[in-house]
């Protein structure tokens, strides 16, 4: 047998292309790489005939095999949902107060309630609960509408000036801008900042005063310090949604303020409902 010899550059052809001297080889690929090529198209058009891969008008093709990845995640949420079945049927059973009783209940509300919240809420009040601009920080005391779980729960189920549920939670500041002057309204925002206890103007204060009694009491009350069943701030502390600056609060007496959150019951379940309210509570603003 004779022993291939092993050709050198010269031998090879070029592609005619010349750089200062230097040519391009018309080298072949070695067969071990082109086999590997080969066994690469084979197993893609074997993959592509085996599991969903082509798309069509609507959806793709099956495969051979009919496997779904929606399927398996529905298979393993059915699976979870199985092993969950009796501990959340007993969280269901329980009142909202009485949790806090039940170590395993309080374990699972807790760590169900976070996935909910960091799932659906986190979006507006932050991962944190901390809140934003114009989004209610979760972890304090001061609470438009209330505090407690029961409070918590009614908001979670029917949101806040969401229209399409008819038992949301609703209050609507006017647009002073529309019927008072703009002096008038300077004026009664000095008086704002002088109850929340700010540098103000006493004598634009004084004439805003009669304004806040005759605009303003109904819902913020005459100490300025809101009322919970009218959904109206007070006025008095440090903690504002919007901002607690001259311009913010003129801001909000010429156009209002009208911040919507979505009501979820019948989006997510009455369980998951029930988790968030309990995980809301105990991250420490909760009454």
């Amino acid at each position: 047998m004779r022993k291939k010899i092993k050709k050198s550059d010269e031998d090879y052809p070029t592609t005619g292309h010349e750089w200062d001297g230097i040519r391009e080889y018309d080298k072949p690929m070695p067969r071990w790489w082109l086999y590997t090529f080969y066994l690469c198209i084979i197993f893609a058009f074997g993959y592509m005939v085996a599991y969903p891969a082509i798309p069509l008008l609507k959806g793709a093709t099956p495969g051979l095999l009919g496997f779904s990845t929606r399927a398996e995640v529905a298979k393993h949420i059915a699976e979870v949902n199985a092993q969950n079945a009796e501990i959340e049927a007993q969280l269901l059973s329980t009142p909202l107060e009485e949790i806090s009783a039940d170590a395993d209940l309080v374990r699972f509300a807790t760590a169900g309630g976070g996935a909910v919240f960091r799932t659906y809420c986190a979006q507006c009040h932050g991962a944190g609960a901390q809140g934003a601009k114009g989004y209610p920080n979760l972890q304090d005391d001061d609470w438009l509408w209330g505090g407690d779980l029961a409070t918590i729960e009614t908001t979670i189920q029917h949101g806040i000036r969401y229209e399409a549920d008819e038992d949301t939670r609703f209050s609507e500041m006017p647009k002073f801008g529309d019927f008072l002057e703009k002096d008038e309204i300077a004026a009664l925002a000095e008086y704002v900042l002088q109850v929340s206890g700010q540098e103000h103007d006493a004598a634009l204060a004084t004439i805003g005063q009669p304004l806040f009694e005759d605009n303003c009491v109904a819902c913020h009350t005459e100490q300025a310090t809101g009322d919970r069943e009218l959904g109206a701030p007070n006025l008095a502390d440090a903690i504002w949604l919007y901002g607690r600056e001259r311009e913010t609060i003129t801001t909000t007496i010429t156009n209002s303020r009208f911040g919507v959150m979505p009501a979820w019951q019948g989006r997510i379940t009455e369980a998951q409902i029930k988790q968030v309210t309990f995980y809301v509570h105990q991250l420490g603003g909760g009454e």
